[in-house]
């Protein structure tokens, strides 16, 4: 009971988390730990308690997608597919004991990008990569992250986007949503036939993360999104000092 209430409040409050200000991962992730899964497990069953959010997100921006061009759309979701499925393999490869190791680093390095993400995208959008070779790879580089760990991925794809030299955010954000969600389903649907996403608890704190999703909608107005910020920021290094700590 304490269990599936624990997983339950942390998907329910990772959900309002990504309705204000996003890393709701911080809070999936070490519950589905703490409750026993390995760690590889429990980040498989992480992207799948979140991905939900990103295909609602896109349809917010379906006009600004129209409008950015057919081929380089149908580029970046085929890198995106391959991302993915490479960041699962990859994944799948790790040992649990290894990959348990590198957490807190990956929680760090995630909390790290949320922190300072603005001044990360404005120092990267004034070194843009101007050779398409060059774009594709870093593409690949970055959508393989996301499909090996989704803590940070949204503020890693806008700063990508501002490296590629994009201007327009509205744009930014829904390639964002979009290349979210189709690196997750492929990097999901390969985690599958291995066998390592808890699917009982998965299913309970989607619902969960959705109904929380929707009433941090109704509290986003309200709320000052920067302490929302600097509350995910102190979350996110406390759960890497506790892998350190338990490791």
């Amino acid at each position: 009971m304490f269990e599936s209430l624990l997983l339950i409040s942390a998907a329910f409050l990772a959900g309002g988390l990504n309705s204000i200000a996003g890393g709701g991962s911080f809070l999936t992730f070490p519950a589905l730990v703490y409750v026993g899964l390995p760690s590889v497990s429990a980040n498989a069953t992480s992207a799948v308690v979140v991905f939900p959010a990103y295909l609602s997100g896109t349809l917010g921006f379906i006009p600004e997608l129209k409008s950015y061009g057919l081929k380089p759309l149908l580029t970046l979701v085929f890198i995106s597919i391959i991302g993915g499925i490479a960041g699962a393999l990859l994944l799948l490869v790790t040992p649990n004991d290894i990959f348990r190791t590198i957490v807190p680093y990956l929680l760090l390095f995630a909390t790290a990008l949320f922190a300072f993400g603005d001044k990360i995208t404005s120092f990267l959008a004034a070194r843009q990569l101007m050779s398409d070779t060059k774009n594709n790879i870093l593409s690949l580089m970055v959508t393989t992250y996301g499909g090996y760990f989704n803590g940070g991925l949204g503020i890693i794809l806008l700063s990508l986007f501002s490296v590629l030299g994009f201007k327009d955010l509205n744009l930014m954000n829904g390639l964002k949503n979009l290349l979210s969600f189709i690196l997750s389903t492929a990097s999901i649907i390969t985690l599958s036939f291995a066998d390592v996403i808890h699917w009982e608890w998965a299913v309970v704190m989607m619902i969960s993360a959705t109904v929380g999703g929707y009433v941090g909608a109704l509290l986003a107005r309200k709320m000052s999104k920067a302490f929302v910020k600097q509350f995910i920021v102190v979350v996110g290094v406390l759960m890497a000092v506790a892998f350190f700590v338990t490791n």
